[in-house]
């Protein structure tokens, strides 16, 4: 679906509540960077206003004042826009289509249609929803299998849990994502890609999801060339698809690659409107959108809506700005290592350097012990590598670790199954008996 033109939203908007009651007309003052400032507008924060120039009319939205100014960002780049342009509010807020006719469908960050496929005939829904209040959650009690062994076995996730994958570029994360929305047990997908090149959109829809993928996603793509604000818009309208699939009591699966790109687009947004720059020239905007996002995730009383959000560390540094602010929000991390990628090690999951917070409270205790024991081997099988390798290593010397040594081959085949999908019956029967081999349960 086409975002309607400024006129026809000019029109809908006479009378309409929740919209701009005023046809008060302002004049663009000047233009400085990518901020536009405006004079003699009515309009109030986030409200969606038409700019008509000589070339023609173009969207923009309120992000700011200063003095008698209204701070405008455009959604469609500043071409053609001058001082003295006619300026008019249209809407206090933005909609996007959302509902079943989405399913199966390609939009942008904006929510219209790039595939070709004609109008989303859907009803339109506000992108700036609030989160779900604290004490309206329901407990998170119920398993999302993913089929990847590394994740169900070991980082098991619940159906409403919020889990960063953080990594490096190029080291499998849309691959693994497409995966889990390819394979998993849940009922609906919404795919975010976020600054992605191009390119690699067409490949992802066709190489790594799929059309048995798709038919039950919707995906939503703002690609690195969009303007900064359609790349923030994009989060917005993927998170109110899938509220409202899980307000018609469906269980969600949103997937975001990446919060980096979201954060870089936010931080050119604030920059722009002149934000006092922190960490890494992150304005403080940031830091306060980004809990807002997360909390829109989660269980309600009607369904559920689980998160997997990537973070493309820079440097492989899980202690840059974005990545150490979402792990301290998110119910657990999955860290991709890049030297098991470069061994062809796929999906290249670090399970020791990865936590699941709510797996104690979704699996059996037998499980919780399998595990811990297999983690144990793969601990000591770590600590004791270089030692191996250069042949300092007898066997007979530590009991334990001659266990771990003769369950190697079998255990990393199991976790780096690549595009295998595992059910996870078979991925737990295959664990209890590795854990059996290195003494668990004797």
């Amino acid at each position: 679906m086409r975002l309607p033109s400024p006129a026809t939203l000019l029109a809908s908007a006479k009378g309409a509540p929740g919209r701009a009651r005023f046809e008060r007309v302002g004049l663009v003052r000047s233009v400085e960077g990518l901020l536009i400032r405006a004079v003699g507008l009515r309009g109030s924060m986030g409200a969606l206003c038409s700019i008509d120039s000589a070339s023609g009319s173009r969207l923009a939205e309120v992000l700011g004042f200063e003095g008698d100014e209204h701070l405008l960002l455009p959604i469609a780049g500043l071409d053609g826009i001058a001082p003295g342009d006619s300026v008019r509010s249209l809407r206090d807020f933005i909609e996007v289509p959302a509902g079943p006719a989405c399913l199966g469908r390609v939009v942008d960050g904006l929510g219209r249609p790039i595939d070709g496929k004609g109008p989303v005939d859907a009803p339109l829904r506000r992108i700036d929803a609030d989160p779900p209040m604290a004490l309206d959650r329901p407990v998170i009690e119920h398993v999302l299998e993913t089929k990847v062994a590394a994740i169900d076995g070991f980082l098991t996730i619940g159906r409403g849990q919020r889990v960063g994958i953080f990594a490096g570029s190029g080291v499998g994360k849309s691959t693994l994502l497409g995966s889990i929305a390819k394979a998993s047990d849940i009922d609906v997908n919404v795919i975010a890609l976020i600054g992605e090149r191009g390119r690699e959109v067409q490949e992802f829809l066709l190489d790594t999801l799929g059309p048995e993928g798709l038919a039950r996603s919707v995906v939503v793509v703002a690609t690195s060339d969009s303007p900064a604000l359609v790349r923030v818009k994009a989060v917005m309208t993927a998170l109110t698809i899938a509220e409202s699939f899980r307000d018609a009591g469906h269980d969600v699966l949103l997937t975001m690659d990446s919060v980096t790109r979201f954060a870089m687009a936010q931080r050119e947004i604030g920059l722009a409107i002149g934000e006092p720059p922190t960490l890494r020239g992150y304005p403080p905007s940031f830091f306060a959108t980004l809990p807002r996002i997360v909390e829109r995730l989660g269980t309600t009383a009607k369904g559920s809506i689980t998160g997997l959000l990537t973070v493309l560390v820079e440097g492989d540094d899980l202690n840059e700005p974005v990545a150490d602010t979402l792990r301290g929000l998110l119910d657990g991390h999955i860290v991709l290592d890049r030297r098991l990628a470069k061994r062809g090690s796929y999906p290249a999951i670090d399970v020791l350097a990865s936590v699941s917070r709510l797996m104690p409270r979704l699996v059996a205790a037998d499980l919780l012990g399998v595990a811990s024991a297999l983690r144990a081997s793969l601990a000591l099988l770590e600590e004791t590598r270089e030692l191996r390798q250069v042949g300092a290593y007898q066997s007979g010397a530590d009991v334990k670790l001659d266990r771990a040594v003769a369950i190697r081959a079998e255990l990393e085949d199991l976790l780096h199954h690549g595009s295998q999908s595992l059910d996870m019956s078979t991925t737990l029967a295959r664990m209890s008996n590795l854990a059996r081999q290195v003494g668990y349960g004797r």
